[in-house]
């Protein structure tokens, strides 16, 4: 079986987790609206003090910068925290026990001590390649990008690791790099095919929009705002099938156990660590981010 077709098979179990536990989407929505709140204050605070007004042009004043990257702080844990609560939840699916959102949300707040340093550390690094970005331009752009994919790839297992290990910042940092090069390929494929299945999945509010603007102003409003209902669902469901997969990955990357729901497909040659394939762990792509090591 190909990796594609693997990945297709994950996002399918994934899909039949959530199906029979469906307050794991209830995670990405109360992300979202958590984020909104956030950006809601911070815009609200930058524009009551933030803005200095005393020269011919409007500019930020210095409290306005502290408000933007506390903003960045708050959105980076609210979204760890959200997570968290959807690993928890999706863990305790996989160990065929049942879920709730308040249970898993219990189980993220006994982690506060872990998820808000994470949180510190995950604003910083964003604050830091936005920077990079908007100094050096289009070469900072690419630069920004390529470090902040292998950042989040690299970093893809932190949550699980944090929230089912307990594990401080910098221990679960190294830890997350090493079940990393141990599964780099399924890591890659895995979130790349879900962002596939989530791009095709999105691909009908094309033509809603379309019709609704050949329809006139009425027919945009209705119809451009099913089409945002439907892209902010879909988003939400492959979120939470995204938290599914991390925690699959991560069980078997940390213990080498298939999850009984995940049982019957080509997991083992999946997830197969690289040294057991005649190769060597270090080698390869996964070797080239050995120097995260050094966080």
């Amino acid at each position: 079986m190909s990796r594609f077709q693997n990945s297709w098979e994950i996002a399918k179990r994934s899909w039949a987790v959530l199906k029979s536990d469906k307050s794991l989407a209830w995670f990405p929505v109360l992300s979202f609206l958590a984020s909104l709140v956030v950006v809601g204050i911070v815009a609200g605070l930058v524009a009551a003090t933030g803005v200095d007004s005393s020269g011919t042009n409007d500019s930020l004043a210095p409290i306005g910068y502290v408000f933007i990257v506390l903003g960045y702080i708050g959105l980076a844990f609210v979204q760890t925290y959200f997570l968290a609560g959807l690993v928890a939840g999706a863990d305790t699916n996989l160990q065929g026990s049942r879920s709730s959102v308040s249970s898993a949300l219990r189980i993220a707040n006994s982690r506060l001590h872990r998820l808000l340093p994470w949180a510190l550390v995950s604003a910083t690094v964003t604050i830091i390649l936005q920077a990079i970005e908007e100094r050096f331009g289009v070469v900072g752009r690419i630069v920004a990008s390529l470090v902040g994919l292998a950042w989040n790839l690299v970093t893809f297992l932190t949550v699980p690791i944090l929230v089912l290990e307990d594990l401080g910042v910098g221990a679960a940092l190294t830890r997350s790099k090493d079940l990393f090069k141990k599964t780099w390929g399924e890591n890659v494929v895995g979130q790349a095919g879900l962002g596939i299945v989530g791009f095709v999945a999105m691909l009908p509010a094309i033509p809603l929009f379309t019709i609704g603007a050949g329809l006139g102003t009425v027919g945009l409003v209705v119809l451009g705002g099913v089409a945002v209902a439907y892209v902010i669902v879909v988003a939400a469901v492959v979120s939470a099938l995204s938290g599914i997969y991390r925690t699959v990955l991560y069980r078997f990357a940390s213990s080498g156990q298939v999850p009984p729901a995940f049982e019957g497909i080509d997991l083992q040659h999946m997830f197969r660590p690289r040294g057991n394939d005649g190769g060597t762990s270090g080698g390869g792509f996964g070797g080239g981010f050995s120097g995260f090591s050094r966080n």
